[in-house]
């Protein structure tokens, strides 16, 4: 009977594996299935000088902030709405020394 090498057999296994890993990396994640689906950002999405709207904006758009983590803006986002800016200190969302970082580049813009 015929021996096989171990490493011919790996390069073969991660070859079949490797477009299998990557898309599910790249699929969007089943977590949150009640939250609705974001549109991606696109050229009308507020840059880095533009105040972001903290009821509104999607985590990519949060984590662009100075500072906000992945989890600083998944909490951000369980916590809404909001009515002020003041509010992600007083619900304890982010620490005083993040907001500090952040004030002047949020903004909470009334619900119609």
């Amino acid at each position: 009977m015929l021996k096989f090498s171990r490493l011919p057999i790996a390069i073969l296994a991660l070859t079949i594996a490797t477009p299998v890993l990557a898309q599910t990396a790249t699929s969007p994640s089943a977590a949150s299935p009640a939250t609705p689906a974001k549109p991606p950002m696109t050229a009308d999405a507020p840059r880095s000088g533009a105040a972001v709207d903290i009821n509104t904006a999607t985590a990519a758009e949060l984590k662009s902030l100075p500072g906000m983590t992945e989890a600083d803006a998944t909490k951000l986002i369980q916590a809404r709405p909001y009515r002020d800016v003041n509010e992600l200190v007083s619900k304890k969302v982010v620490p005083e020394t993040e907001f500090a970082r952040i004030k002047d580049r949020i903004t909470v813009h009334p619900k119609s």
